[in-house]
């Protein structure tokens, strides 16, 4: 009578692929690394730096007839916040995003522990995944750091009062609040493109600056085409855009149409940069 042998197991007792690598364990990596502590001093004193700069230059205002966001700047806090995203939603917002999604799997590879990670064993996916869902966090965290702060500077300045609108009109302040919210989401959205580039190139190099600075580089690339108007309608293909159509969420009237094209655009072009990223890496042959 024969007897069957018992199947070995494939995965030690306990293992979980689920389990490694936890949010938690690299979220307490990423805080501790120097370039996350300059980029949030960064953010946080921009605020500061524009307060004395308007002290020193006296009040914003009207140029040949016109009032713009900045010329507003000072009459609340809250409007010292919408300029403050405002100067930095063009380029500043885009540098941490770049940083955080584009220097986190590159530096693994630069440090030559990325093959170690896989070894303990991370699946691939779930060290992409933590790796991405901190980035975005980490991303998201910094353009809400620097309102907040703007907000609290600028209500110790200027003090708490309505939105005033440049083209006529003001919101009240718990409304602005809510206003600047959206504007905050929609920024956020906005550079999920910048993040799909870096990360997709921090999977593709083993240098950190090289996935950092392509993201950085083609976004600049991205506003320069959008700056073309012989592209007429083509332009609308160009995340960069309706980088700027939050400004129609801060109107007495707010119009939703830009805002909802522009988010439209920025996740499908992010969408297909994740999965290239995802796909390519579960390809790649690590060796660093």
């Amino acid at each position: 009578m024969s007897t069957s042998t018992p199947a070995v197991p494939e995965t030690a007792t306990g293992y979980r692929a689920g389990r490694t690598l936890p949010l938690r364990v690299e979220l307490a990596r990423q805080l501790k690394r120097r370039r996350t502590l300059v980029m949030g001093a960064i953010l946080a004193a921009l605020p500061f730096v524009l307060a004395v700069a308007f002290a020193i230059g006296g009040d914003p205002g009207g140029r040949n007839g016109r009032v713009t966001l900045m010329d507003t700047a000072t009459a609340s806090g809250a409007n010292f916040a919408a300029v403050n995203l405002f100067v930095s939603a063009g380029f500043l917002l885009v540098v941490p995003v770049a940083l955080f999604c584009g220097d986190t799997v590159a530096s693994e590879a630069s440090w030559s522990s990325l093959r170690y990670l896989l070894a303990a064993p991370v699946p691939r996916a779930r060290l992409l995944w933590s790796k991405l869902v901190v980035g975005l966090g980490l991303s998201l965290a910094a353009m809400v750091l620097l309102p907040v702060v703007a907000l609290a500077v600028g209500t110790a300045a200027y003090g708490w009062g309505p939105l005033q609108v440049p083209t006529g009109g003001a919101i009240e302040p718990a409304v602005a609040a809510q206003r600047l919210a959206v504007v905050v989401a929609y920024v956020f959205v906005s550079q999920l493109v910048t993040a799909g580039l870096a990360f997709w190139l921090s999977t593709k190099t083993d240098a950190p600056l090289g996935a950092v600075g392509g993201a950085v580089g083609l976004t600049i690339v991205g506003n320069v085409l959008d700056a073309v108007t012989a592209l007429g309608h083509w332009r609308d293909f160009l995340p960069a855009h309706w980088q700027f159509a939050w400004a129609d969420a801060v109107q007495p009237h707010p119009q939703w149409a830009g805002m909802i094209q522009g988010t439209a655009v920025s996740v499908s072009y992010a969408v297909v940069l994740f999965a290239l990223a995802f796909r390519g890496f579960s390809r790649k042959d690590v060796v660093s």
